[in-house]
């Protein structure tokens, strides 16, 4: 074949994935429990547990005050669809058999009940995620990924204990604001999406950026990226479309690696 001979495939020919769209609320709710499972699967694979403490939610989109989560005490590398729990807007279990992390409930429900937005939410207690929280300040426009949240996440700037009163997780909610996540002090991260896809990708790109900070500050003085830059590129890769885009080859691997997750 000549390169005269080759010619440019029409655009629509190529294939692009988008999120899916459902035609029943069964369909929607077996695929966003699904996309939980995977979810925690990569989260055990990035090591993000810590002991019991951790956890994805997922909103239930028929009853939309009821969220999937992990089961209390379970690891994340273990779970499976069955394994998953409905849990209503009084911390009560509704459908499976395993008990609800009681801070998953404090926090999580007052996330989804101050944003009718958000899908899905995410925080475990990440190594890098913590120490940054530990210095009570914000991710810095020193790379191009970190831009993903310049002036788009908070700090929740104290610390009182272990989460487990829904008043604690209404001030977190607070702090969240509209912002796609936030810095808990001395404690972690916690990020929001529009799908779990882009709840989680954005906990995972968030801890790798914490990660990049500390290492480029411990070596030694940093150049950050200008604000109308920041402004520019938090423009181009900053919303949870891209966030849904990113999480999918990581989707792929742990769905390759790991079939028995849809059980």
């Amino acid at each position: 074949m000549s390169l005269s001979d080759l010619q440019p495939v029409p655009a629509d020919q190529l294939t692009f994935r988008l999120p899916q769209k459902f035609e029943t609320v069964e369909q929607e709710r077996r695929h966003r429990r699904e996309r939980l499972t995977a979810a925690l699967r990569l989260f055990g694979r990035f090591g993000f547990e810590e002991g019991v403490a951790g956890h994805i939610t997922v909103r239930d989109p028929e009853h939309t005050d009821h969220f999937w989560v992990n089961p209390f005490g379970m690891s994340f590398k273990h779970i499976k669809v069955s394994d998953l729990i409905l849990v209503n807007h009084d911390g009560q279990v509704v459908e499976g058999r395993h008990h609800v992390n009681q801070a998953a409930f404090a926090i999580h429900s007052m996330v989804h009940q101050a944003r009718p937005d958000v899908v899905a939410a995410a925080h475990s207690h990440s190594v890098y995620g913590k120490a940054l929280s530990s210095l009570g300040t914000l991710l810095e426009p020193l790379t191009q990924d970190a831009c993903a949240f310049y002036e788009d996440h908070a700090l929740f700037d104290d610390y009182t204990g272990v989460v487990v009163e829904t008043e604690e997780g209404r001030r977190i909610a607070q702090a969240l604001g509209s912002h796609k996540a936030v810095i808990l002090r001395n404690h972690g991260l916690l990020t929001v999406g529009d799908s779990v896809d882009a709840a989680a990708w954005w906990f995972i790109t968030m801890e790798r950026s914490c990660q990049a900070q500390l290492l480029a500050k411990a070596a030694g003085p940093t150049v950050p990226i200008s604000h109308e830059n920041a402004k520019l590129t938090h423009g181009q890769i900053g919303n949870d479309l891209v966030g849904w885009i990113n999480f999918q080859p990581l989707h792929d691997q742990i769905v390759a690696a790991e079939p028995d997750l849809f059980d």
